[in-house]
């Protein structure tokens, strides 16, 4: 339990040690989807005045859907659109570090403080994307943040559509 939370802490804190460890921690993967899970049930918490119980529900079936989505689209643009010279990944490491990456999400359950939930939510949607960029850096062995960006640029929208939709189906979050 130890592990996870340094872990957790490591991938918030944007450390590339932590997402090495992951990558390389084929056990990991259940882990990544329980933070997956635990950021997506924080984003309910944060917004449940609006979405109530469903909309914690279906964010967390959403949120899940979404990160295999996006592992699996990241992988495929990163290691065949855009690989670079020491690229070598699958889909599970992918898996693994981009589900860390939302990491930082946990905190929108603080959403439900009154005020501070749209501010919020959009902050830890910024750092959740700084620390995707850290996750495909470290998964895919680029050598430069750039392509990592360029790969989190094709592959962001699909989290988008897929986060928009929730909003549709819930609600919108509290601004």
């Amino acid at each position: 339990m130890q592990e996870f939370f340094g872990r957790l802490l490591g991938a918030a804190l944007l450390r590339s040690e932590t997402y090495e460890q992951v990558e390389a921690d084929r056990s990991a993967t259940l882990q990544s989807g329980v933070v997956v899970a635990l950021s997506a049930v924080a984003a309910g918490i944060g917004g449940f005045e609006n979405g109530g119980l469903s909309g914690v529900a279906w964010g967390t079936l959403a949120a899940l859907f979404g990160w295999y989505l996006w592992a699996y689209v990241t992988y495929w643009i990163g290691t065949r659109w855009l690989p670079g010279p020491e690229t070598s990944a699958d889909h599970g490491e992918l898996l693994r570090t981009i589900g860390f990456s939302s990491a930082p999400g946990i905190l929108r359950a603080l959403g439900a403080v009154g005020g501070l939930g749209g501010i919020l939510y959009v902050a830890c949607g910024l750092w959740m994307l700084v620390a995707m960029v850290v996750a495909v850096r470290q998964a895919l062995d680029y050598r430069s943040t750039g392509r990592a960006i360029a790969v989190c640029a094709i592959g962001f929208p699909i989290y988008v559509a897929i986060l928009v939709v929730t909003l549709l189906l819930t609600g919108p979050w509290p601004v």
